[in-house]
């Protein structure tokens, strides 16, 4: 018996392989300005089937290392792996199926072309992605472009998703040429969009040639990156050879004279605030040198019911030895640090080890001098808002604290990179990113990676960042060019259920 395969969804699979090749690793982004195509020459044949197959196969690809998360640090077995990372991506593929579908859609009922409709709900849908049960804005398209400098500079204005869009317009235009290269409409896109891509270069050459990522007043940093590896990061018999690398590598960067130093997430694999032999150590390093450490750690506080509170936090440590601040982790990650809805899913164990069921906190940028940190933990670097909402309230610098041991040796470190740079732009601040096993990284405002570390190796990167953001559109106004897109797309929705009914009304009342 031969099993008859669809050329079609085979087709639209292709799209979504070429669109994972454009991200990191193996980062050929070039491919993201041509990727869609095939999917787009084949979707009307089936438009909710072909987003699907091309989401499917692209989320497959770029999220390939929950597998490795999942097992070798969740302690699940490789069927359960399968089975929960086949349903993320499942439901991440509905995206890429509702926005072709809608797209389609549009086009029968309302005679929009796809060129039109396709980039504003692409950004619509990628934008409710970020929110929607919690939010996984992982992997959108414009994060693709993060080496393209030019093209990226835009996020000051509308975020990664200005970038997305234009990505979409010229594979949809591209598209529109293969499939009727004769149509007056066809001529007028080629125009529309060449105006698209003058106008978003031209802003891109524009802002490179008047920004300036140097500031007035400025400050030396290191970056310490312990490199402990996910199953020793919390093995009590290593907690003191793990206090020794990091006052090391700390002793080691001194010698540069920094005016901060920066621990990664969780770098203190036991409550900092707690009295201990170790907690000394590490509040005598900024004692005794006289330079100031931000130090990734568990935390807790005791609720006024007497019950214990978990947080996911940062502690800044003053040249007296003194703790200055602390920070919470708001956004925490679901079945990561907290099990969502806990008192149905009691059964649900978390996937990381630590300590207990974590609990979110506030947005408190640190007190550092007449200036503020706002510090990231780990998977926050992903939420623009949170970006944002650091500088609004006073963040003269980002920094991000991450734990991305439990990655290993796959792309993910690179992609959360990549996102991170991003926050420079939108903000057009420093970005200062400390991590237990890389990748480290000083971030200019043009969303340079001014200096970087390898992978899984102990290390200190000493540089200076300068201090204060720029005023942004982004900045002020937040991801409005998104919520434009969105409340289009609502509009689609509405018309595509308005639009027949008045059409049949019409038609009875003619005859």
């Amino acid at each position: 018996m031969m099993v008859r395969i669809d050329k079609t969804l085979l087709i639209a699979a292709l799209s979504g392989g070429l669109l994972a090749l454009s991200f990191p690793r193996p980062d050929f982004y070039p491919l993201a300005w041509v990727a869609l195509v095939p999917l787009l020459l084949v979707m009307e044949k089936r438009p909710f089937a072909c987003g699907f197959w091309a989401g499917a196969t692209f989320f497959a690809a770029v999220l390939y290392w929950l597998n490795i998360v999942m097992t070798t640090f969740g302690g699940l077995d490789p069927f359960s792996s399968l089975v929960a990372y086949l349903l993320l991506v499942t439901y991440l593929a509905l995206f890429f199926a509702v926005t072709t579908w809608l797209s389609w859609r549009s086009k029968q009922r309302l005679g929009i072309p796809v060129l039109i409709s396709l980039p504003v709900i692409w950004v619509a849908l990628e934008f409710l992605r970020g929110w929607l049960l919690t939010g996984f804005p992982w992997a959108l398209i414009g994060y693709s472009q993060h080496n393209f400098s030019l093209v990226i500079q835009t996020a000051d204005v509308t975020g990664v998703y200005g970038v997305g869009m234009i990505l979409v317009a010229v594979n949809a235009w591209i598209a529109q040429l293969v499939l009727h290269p004769k149509q007056p409409f066809t001529r007028w896109a080629t125009v529309g969009v060449a105006l698209l891509l003058i106008s978003h270069f031209g802003y891109g050459i524009w802002r490179s040639g008047q920004l300036t990522d140097e500031r007035p007043e400025q400050l030396a940093v290191a970056l310490i990156q312990g490199n402990f590896e996910q199953s020793q990061k919390w093995d009590p018999a290593l907690q003191q050879e793990t206090i020794a690398r990091y006052l090391s590598l700390s002793q080691q960067a001194l010698a540069n004279h920094p005016d901060l130093l920066i621990w990664p997430e969780a770098a203190t694999p036991f409550y900092l605030q707690d009295p201990s032999p170790l907690a000394s150590l590490v509040h005598d390093l900024p004692r005794h040198s006289g330079v100031p450490l931000l130090v990734g750690t568990p935390a807790y506080h005791i609720a006024s019911s007497g019950e214990y509170h978990y947080l996911n936090s940062a502690f800044l440590i003053g040249r007296d030895g003194a703790r200055q601040g602390r920070s919470d982790k708001v956004h925490l990650v679901p079945f990561g640090e907290y099990v969502p809805l806990g008192s149905l899913l009691s059964f649900v164990d978390k996937l990381v080890v630590g300590v207990g069921d974590f609990v979110p906190g506030d947005i408190v940028p640190l007190p550092l001098g007449e200036h503020h940190l706002g510090v990231l933990v780990c998977y926050e670097v992903i939420f623009p808002y949170l970006a944002r909402q650091h500088v609004q309230q006073g963040a003269d610098l980002l920094v991000n604290i991450t734990n991305d041991a439990w990655f290993g040796r796959s792309s993910a470190p690179y992609q959360h990179l990549a996102m991170a740079r991003f926050r420079a732009i939108e903000n057009r601040i420093w970005l200062a990113r400390s991590a237990n096993t890389g990748i480290s990284a000083l971030i200019a405002p043009s969303g340079e990676i001014v200096q970087s570390g390898p992978i899984f190796e102990s290390l200190q990167i000493s540089g200076r960042v300068g201090l204060g953001a720029e005023p942004t559109f982004y900045t002020r106004f937040g991801d409005l060019f998104a919520l434009a897109c969105l409340l289009l797309t609502a509009l689609l929705v509405i018309a595509q259920a308005v639009v027949p009914r008045l059409r049949d009304k019409s038609f009875s009342q003619v005859k």
